[in-house]
This record gives C-alpha cells, structure tokens and sequence, in this order.
C-alpha cells in the first residue's frame, strides 16, 4: 500500500489538487466519550469498565448511527440488562453531558479556511436526534457547506458507499477532498478511495497540515 497522503512531504504529488476538507465531528469538532457521564453515575473504575465494555459498548450504540432510534436500542438493552435499565436510559435523557465542549484548535482552523473561501464539508457517524443538538454546541458549524449525517443516510462509516454519497453531495471527488477524522479505520477506507487523509490523533497537527496541502 502506498504511504498514506497525510505523511506526503511538501512539493509533492499531492499538493495543489485539494480545494476541500471534510471534517468529522465527534472528537475532531467536539469532544465526546460516554465515559464523561458514566464516572458520575459509576464511580467504582472496574464496574465502569464493565458496564462500557459489556452493558452499554459502542459496537451497541452504533445502531443508533446508523439510524435505529435511541428509544428503540435503549428499549432493546434495557430487557437485555434489565438491572442496568436506568442506566442505560441515561445514554439519551443525559446525552449531553458526554460531551466537553468543542476543540479550539479545530474551530480556529474551520474559520481560517472560511476567510480563505475554502469549502467546508462534514461526514459523521451520528443519529439524526443527536445531530441538532450537537451541531448548536459551537459557532464553527455555521462555516459548514455540507453534513453527511450517518443517520439519515442509513450508512456507518467506513463503509465505502458513505464516502461516495459525501462525494455526490458535495459535487467533488475524492482527491479534490481532505478527509479528517480520529478513527483510524475510516481514514484508512478513504485513503482507499482516494481521498487525502489525515489520522486527527493531535490537535496541533491540524494547521500544519492545512498549510502543507496549501488550503491555509
């Protein structure tokens, strides 16, 4: 497999042809982890552990991306783990608390390629409840042109046919795009279909990256 793009030196190939980036949301945009709920509700460590591993883990919660309501896989745990039951409700009633607000070297990037007339587009794994709430958490996606949201489209990332409807949305192909997201999986399924890629593991290394394709 050829190197991935988000490692090209400056002067290479892949300079010049980007004229997009494609922002996921969840822990690129916004910070999220259930586990910033859970310790409230769950203070001993190993039954935390327990109850995100094996109760409420995100191999379950991904039904919900993928466009099952959260009363219906709530509903569906709960008998699975009836002793668990408030629990469990407490993934929608208290949603917002897993989050910790937006990360401000990825909204000071959204608005620096704003000023520069760069596109803005988002792909993200998310129910349709959860995205208006989430989308209100910070000024940043107000520059957004597009949002692919996982949950409306019936499709998870990195499921290839996501991409390609993020591609038909946003009228541009994949090598005219720089795709940013945390999950390493997803990045790899888009490098496969050639978009340019960057694995978002550090905050500082968004700018950088920007500058280096010529979007910043």
């Amino acid at each position: 497999m050829a190197a991935a793009p988000d490692r090209a030196a400056p002067g290479d190939a892949y300079e010049g042809r980007l004229i997009a980036v494609l922002f996921d949301i969840g822990n690129v945009v916004v910070r999220w982890d259930p586990r910033t709920l859970y310790r409230k509700l769950i203070p001993d460590p190993v039954e935390l552990d327990r109850f995100m591993t094996e109760v409420c883990p995100l191999s379950w919660h991904v039904e919900a991306d993928r466009g099952k309501s959260f009363a219906d896989n709530i509903a569906e745990r709960s008998a699975l783990y009836p002793e668990y039951a408030p629990l469990i409700r407490a993934w929608w009633d208290r949603w917002p608390e897993m989050f910790s607000g937006p990360i401000p070297e990825t909204e000071a990037a959204i608005e620096a390629l704003h000023i520069r007339g760069v596109p803005i587009h988002g792909l993200t794994n998310m129910s349709v409840e959860a995205w208006p709430g989430v989308r209100a958490m910070t000024p940043a996606f107000g520059r957004f042109h597009t949002v692919v949201v996982s949950g409306e489209e019936g499709l998870i990332k990195p499921d290839p046919e996501i991409y390609r409807v993020a591609c038909r949305r946003t009228e541009l192909q994949p090598h005219q795009i720089l795709f940013v997201d945390d999950s390493l999986a997803n990045v790899e399924a888009a490098a496969a279909l050639g978009f340019h890629v960057l694995h978002f593991t550090d905050p500082a290394s968004l700018h950088p990256t920007l500058r280096r394709y010529g979007l910043l």
